[in-house]
Formats: C-alpha cells, structure tokens, sequence
C-alpha cells in the first residue's frame, strides 16, 4: 500500500464527511444501521452462516444471535442447517425481508434525489460525472479485520 497523498487523504475526507451526511440526512427509524447492513448482506451475497455474517457485519456471534431472532421473529429473515455442517446455522433472507430492504432503499433514494436537487448545475454535473466511480467504489471488498477509526 502506498502513502497517501494529499490530495487522497482530502478526498478520503470528502467521502467520510459525506458517508456520515447521508447516515444523517436520510436517517430512518424502521430498522438499525446493523440490521439493515445484515439484510444488504444476505440480499447481495445469499444465505450466509450464522458465524461468518457476524465477522463479516463486524459484530459478536452472540449479538448476531439475537439480531437473526429480531429479524426471525419479524419475518424477515429465516435460520436452518447448514447442509454441510449440522452444527452450524444458515440465515437467509426472506421475501419480507426484501421488501423492508426495497423500501428503505426506495425512501433513501429518494430523498437523496431531492437533496440532489438543491446543487447548483455545476455541482450536480460534477456529482452526476464521479456516479460510477463512486458505485464502483462500494464493490470493492473491504478487509473488516483492519478495523476503523
């Protein structure tokens, strides 16, 4: 890994700034940020194990516990045996679940397009021309072991 340099610690910046003003701006009290990370999760990449979806949501395997009954006793996630070990627990998304996950996303989206909205032509060209390297952005894998400050 190379050292940052100025101009990518600015921009690194700029992006945490900005993370943290769409956490705010577009705030929902339906579900918490974790459970609606774990849904993403097991939207985007299937049925996950018990254990390794609280490595991957950056949570204890106990707290995950209680969330996948939160989200089991809510209809929107189930739990069964994993096929190839039976000691262990598999959760999966239901149906419901992505609806919840589809509305919030919905919501979100639109109240971000009105937030949008409030740029000036200069600025919504600018952030409309850095759209797909920022959604790029967000696929790359991130290494949940280095930890965050």
């Amino acid at each position: 890994m190379t050292a940052p340099t100025d101009a990518r610690l600015t921009t690194a910046a700029a992006l945490d700034g900005f993370a943290a003003w769409v956490i705010r701006s577009t705030a929902s009290r339906d579900i918490s940020l974790t459970t609606a990370s774990t849904l993403a999760t097991l939207d985007r990449d299937g049925p996950q194990r018990l254990s390794d979806l609280a490595v991957r949501e950056g949570i204890t395997q106990p707290s995950m516990t209680a969330l996948v009954t939160r989200l089991e006793r809510d209809g929107l996630a189930t739990r069964g045996d994993d096929p190839g070990d039976r000691r262990a627990v598999v959760v999966t998304l239901t149906d419901a679940g992505r609806e919840v996950l589809l509305a919030r996303r919905t919501r979100r989206a639109s109240r971000l397009a009105d937030l949008l909205d409030q740029l000036g032509p200069e600025d919504r060209a600018a952030v409309d021309a850095a759209a797909g390297a920022l959604s790029r952005l967000t696929r790359i894998p991130v290494d949940l072991s280095r930890g965050a400050s």
